[in-house]
């Protein structure tokens, strides 16, 4: 009697081979797994990358924000040194502890101070840096005697005026008075006595002898030198081109006209200060009367 095949060793196999199947579905199953891990270990990287360039940007930030804080410094310090040297200058400007107070002249001959005072006294109580040298001239246009001016500053309230005054070449006889002129015929004052004034008499006004032979003599004795100018004792013109000039012991200069000036007065300063002299042993000779400087490279004395 043949025995029946035993089912357990069917059963094994069945099992095995459904095992195997189940083994190989988990197996299947692990992909996503797998996939899991490579996205978690992507996150985790590109979390290092974050952390580790977050730190950079963050630092561009500060270091940019306190640039903008420096130089916004910067600029509020600059601005505040503006407005304070501003305030200083409007305060200087406009103090009344600079207000002028006293005016002191210096240079005034013709012109005298209390005349110079009297003409800039509007200028009192105005602080002294507003004051400049174009107001002062203006206002000193009425003294004709004064040429130019210069001011000076000094604080806390004196200004101090330099005048520089025309000069008078010439008295000249007006009627019963003794008129000081200039090379310009610039009336800048009177004498009582023309001697007083060492200076060379104008006989006669320029409704006598004219503008231009006027002008012709003053400008004779303006090219004189100082030294020459205090022995003239007047001067005379019978036209422009004819200029005599007398000196005080009443000797006579023929000039003749305005032409070579400098020449002419260097010769005859030379010749008034020296004289010709007698040749030893020989007789004095005669006193000068009379230079004539009008051809000065070829002057005459007798």
């Amino acid at each position: 009697m043949v025995e029946p095949l035993p089912e357990p060793k069917v059963a094994p196999q069945l099992e095995t081979e459904e095992s195997q199947e189940a083994a190989k579905a988990p197996r299947q199953k692990r992909a996503p797994k797998a996939k899991k891990h490579d996205d978690a270990a992507e996150a985790r990287t590109a979390a290092r990358t974050n952390v580790l360039s977050f730190p950079a940007a963050k630092e561009r930030r500060v270091r940019s924000g306190a640039g903008l804080r420096k130089h916004w410094r910067l600029w509020t310090s600059l601005a505040a040194i503006v407005v304070v040297a501003a305030l200083l200058m409007l305060a200087v400007f406009f103090s009344p502890l600079l207000a002028l107070k006293t005016i002191t002249v210096d240079g005034s001959k013709l012109a005298s101070a209390d005349q110079v005072q009297s003409a800039l006294a509007s200028l009192k109580g105005k602080p002294l840096p507003r004051i400049d040298q174009s107001e002062v001239q203006k206002l000193l246009t009425g003294l004709v005697q004064v040429q130019s001016v210069t001011v000076e500053a000094r604080p806390p309230s004196t200004l101090l005026v330099h005048l520089v005054e025309r000069i008078p070449v010439a008295v000249l006889k007006n009627g019963e008075q003794y008129v000081l002129v200039d090379p310009q015929g610039i009336q800048l004052g009177t004498v009582a006595d023309a001697a007083a004034a060492q200076l060379p008499l104008i006989d006669g006004g320029t409704g006598v002898i004219g503008q231009a032979t006027f002008s012709a003599i003053t400008a004779v004795l303006a090219a004189l030198p100082t030294e020459v100018r205090a022995q003239m004792a007047s001067a005379s013109a019978s036209s422009p081109d004819a200029v005599e000039l007398t000196l005080v012991d009443g000797k006579k200069v023929t000039w003749g006209d305005a032409s070579q000036m400098a020449l002419k007065a260097k010769v005859l300063q030379t010749m008034l200060k020296n004289p010709p002299q007698a040749e030893p042993g020989k007789p004095a000779l005669a006193p000068i009367k009379f230079y004539d400087v009008s051809a000065p490279k070829h002057p005459v004395t007798r």
